[in-house]
């Protein structure tokens, strides 16, 4: 069973956004939508420096089963990506 966290707000799109700092936030997907996508085999993951408005897509994610786009649940700039993510689809 996904783990619902007290200072994450959820979209419907099963993104969460956690704030980090005064104007930052960390997003990324539910346990949920994890669990639905299966083996994840590849992430394409948005440039650094671009502006986005909230649902905006900023990537994709694919699985054994679908490709999927990643929605912005916020509009702002990227600042940051999980470059691990690449090496390391498990994460």
């Amino acid at each position: 069973m996904s783990e619902l966290k007290s200072d994450f707000l959820y979209s419907e799109e099963h993104e969460w956004v956690q704030t980090v700092g005064e104007d930052t936030v960390r997003i990324g997907i539910t346990e949920f939508a994890q669990h639905q996508l299966g083996d994840i085999v590849f992430v394409e993951l948005p440039d650094l420096e671009t502006n986005v408005k909230a649902e905006d897509s900023i990537g994709t994610i694919e699985s054994v089963k679908t490709v999927s786009d990643l929605f912005s649940p916020v509009t702002g700039s990227i600042i940051a990506v999980n470059d691990s993510l690449q090496d390391s689809l498990n994460l």
